[in-house]
């Protein structure tokens, strides 16, 4: 069974609630594979929806907003005797201010550094835009190539087979997959296939560990994700989260505060809402998500600060584990 994400402390990566755990006389002779497999794709192709659909729980925040994510989430993946740690990367697009230019810089490098390279495509966007320039690029990438073709459940087969022709054409893809990350669909066959396809060597994580992300940032992530599902159309992208508190209580709770940072005071009043009516909603849906992935309670208070021009300060960057380029 796939574990359902529990974490520990502030600082604790994502652990998962394993049932059964095998024992050392189980585990001491068998062969394990494990490795790190990076998605890479165009702005909103449903790599943060397939990873953690891959995990078996959320370890990257979704939302409609492009370019949501900006630093290296891993997720890690149990299938059989192999871990797969899947590297959810930005969405790789042209680059127009400095943190998009981080934010592409830190895809191509967590491309990289894999094992092996998952290039998802839009299914129902075919190749135009991003997608195409992306394509052009893969010569670059010396690991092996896997296309995986997302969101079939919206594209008739004929369709399907003519956009993995013209993808092989364009570049050297090993195998073609084609899934829904939102429904599951195809996604268990594309498991048992890198399962298989990793080296045989130890796993870098405990069996149980289903994220290197400490708590502290993904708490922050979740309210980032509520904050844009909610204001998506009004507020600009250049939003960010940081939690610079966390207090474990005695009475078994944790206090949390975060502190969503803005660029100019008309963005601060859209976050805060008529009688903070907007802030208070963000803050009920982000205090709910951590409270059951922490099970324990959480008290959770928002603040809204403005900073312009927050996206040339290098700390910010730091927060976000991303380099800060020149």
């Amino acid at each position: 069974s796939r574990p359902r994400g529990r974490l520990g402390g502030g600082g604790d990566a994502v652990s998962g609630k394993i049932e059964q755990e095998p024992s050392m006389d189980e585990t001491a002779d068998r062969k394990t594979r494990s490795g790190f497999v990076a998605l890479i794709g165009a702005p909103n192709a449903g790599k943060s929806t397939l990873v953690n659909r891959l995990v078996g729980t959320k370890v990257s925040i979704v939302t409609h907003k492009v370019q949501t994510t900006r630093a290296i989430v891993r997720g890690i993946a149990t299938h059989g005797d192999a871990q797969i740690v899947f590297v959810d990367t930005p969405g790789i697009f042209r680059p127009r201010r400095r943190l998009d230019r981080a934010m592409v810089t830190t895809a191509w490098g967590g491309a990289k550094d894999a094992d092996l390279v998952l290039v998802l495509l839009d299914a129902e966007r075919g190749i135009k835009g991003d997608a195409e320039a992306l394509l052009a690029t893969l010569a670059d990438v010396r690991q092996p190539k896997i296309l995986v073709l997302n969101k079939v459940d919206r594209v008739r087969p004929e369709t399907l087979l003519a956009l993995s022709a013209d993808a092989n054409a364009r570049a050297a893809f090993e195998e073609t997959f084609m899934v829904s990350a939102l429904t599951g669909s195809g996604v268990e066959d594309l498991l048992d296939f890198l399962a298989a396809r990793l080296r045989e060597g130890p796993w870098y994580y405990p069996e149980d560990q289903v994220s290197d992300l400490p708590m502290r940032q993904l708490a922050a992530e979740i309210t980032r994700e509520k904050l844009y599902l909610r204001l998506h159309q009004e507020l600009p992208y250049s939003s960010t989260v940081e939690t610079e508190k966390w207090e474990e209580l005695k009475n078994g709770s944790v206090r949390i505060e975060q502190v969503i940072y803005v660029e100019r005071d008309s963005q601060k009043a859209i976050v805060l809402g008529e009688k903070g009516k907007t802030i208070r909603a963000i803050g009920e849906a982000s205090r709910k998500e951590i409270a059951e992935i922490l099970e324990q309670p959480v008290h959770l208070f928002l603040f809204v600060k403005v900073r312009e021009n927050w996206g040339d300060d290098p700390e910010r960057y730091r927060e976000m584990g991303l380099e800060f380029p020149g």
